[in-house]
């Protein structure tokens, strides 16, 4: 699953690439790791005209408990295959699609009892455009409104099944020329998800950057030099 992402581009890169107004957005600093159990902040892609900021966790707006972090840890991500049949999602599908943005995410490969790390960016492009759903939960008690999202997961590519050999999934992501039509609503969800993404390749990352208490600099995202001085990378 994707539970660990990055955004490194500028509000301008972003304008551009998405054709949406910036000028409402605080000035942005890269982020080279987030956790989504930290529940970060990110710049948000929907069918309206200028770029929002949503955070990480869906929370919907039906919930009434009194802690929405305890469902929001609960859909960091969302599997397309069941989008449906969650009451977390169902509402969603149609009308409150949105992209989000990432500049790369981290995955783990399982060999043994052994977690080997990995960043997974893109070749062609500079962004990843991650299908994502959002909603918007008011909190009774404070009067504030949150809107936050989710980050859709289907089957992995080939890479993505050698790196994510436990679970065999990846974050599903769009085309360019398929992010209109998602975020009108056009289309059975689905199927988005027929042809995996494959233009990204991958490397291993230092685990002792990623597993510190500030893995947020840019050497997070840097390969391993293995003893004889080449990096490992995968295509």
């Amino acid at each position: 699953m994707c539970y660990s992402n990055s955004s490194t581009s500028s509000n301008e890169t972003l304008g551009k690439f998405y054709q949406r107004e910036t000028g409402a957005l605080p000035s942005y600093e890269p982020t080279f790791y987030a956790n989504g159990f930290t529940f970060p902040i990110w710049r948000i892609i929907t069918h309206e005209p200028h770029i929002k900021r949503m955070q990480w966790g869906l929370i919907p707006s039906w919930f009434s408990g009194a802690n929405p972090i305890n469902i929001a840890s609960k859909t960091l991500n969302a599997r397309i295959e069941t989008l449906t049949e969650k009451a977390s999602f169902q509402r969603l599908v149609s009308t409150q699609r949105c992209i989000v943005p990432s500049s790369g995410f981290f995955e783990f490969q399982h060999k043994g009892v052994e977690k080997i790390p990995y960043f997974i960016y893109p070749i062609d492009t500079p962004l990843f455009s991650m299908a994502g759903l959002y909603d918007e939960w008011l909190n009774r008690e404070t009067g504030e409104i949150i809107q936050s999202f989710t980050i859709i997961t289907t089957i992995a590519n080939p890479l993505m099944e050698d790196i994510h050999n436990h679970k065999k999934r990846m974050p599903l992501i769009l085309d360019q020329s398929q992010i209109q039509a998602y975020l009108l609503g056009e289309g059975n969800i689905n199927g988005y998800s027929s042809q995996p993404y494959e233009a990204m390749q991958a490397h291993k990352v230092d685990k002792q950057v990623l597993f510190s208490q500030t893995p947020n600099i840019p050497a997070v995202q840097h390969p391993i030099v293995d003893n004889i001085g080449q990096q490992t990378l995968l295509f």
